[in-house]
């Protein structure tokens, strides 16, 4: 790869990075044994429904190639798919953590977080093909 395409928002690296390193650190945070309160007194699953709308959001821009032109049906239903995929195998890994349990209803706040995100994501995408959002702002 060239140095421009290094460097362009839009190239592979850009697209793909921040989903994977948001997967390592879920993956982290998941490895820590009795993780205890969370910060702020924030629950259990309005954490896993913030982190995975985020992951989704993140998934769903690659799979745009990084253009709300590029949201489609296709990939808003892969998003959802892979981060709630992910959500679970991330509950299989905590089983193996001591102090640590898999939980049906983190998955179920995992696919929640995701799916409105990825919705709030088609909005945007559908406000532009509307002529709503100007593509110079």
């Amino acid at each position: 790869m060239t140095r421009a395409g290094v460097w362009n928002l839009r190239s592979p690296f850009w697209l793909w990075t921040p989903v994977v390193f948001l997967m390592l650190s879920i993956f982290t945070a998941s490895s820590i044994p009795d993780i205890g309160q969370l910060p702020g007194g924030m629950s259990d699953k309005s954490s896993h429904s913030i982190a995975y709308a985020v992951l989704a959001g993140l998934l769903l821009r690659a799979l745009a190639g990084g253009r709300l032109s590029g949201i489609n049906w296709r990939a808003a239903s892969a998003a959802v798919l892979l981060a709630t995929l992910y959500g679970a195998s991330d509950e299989w890994h905590q089983s193996f953590v001591p102090g640590r349990t898999a939980d049906r209803y983190d998955i179920l706040a995992d696919g929640i977080g995701a799916a409105v995100a990825v919705t709030a994501g088609c909005l945007a995408g559908a406000a532009r093909r509307w002529g709503i959002l100007d593509s110079s702002s």
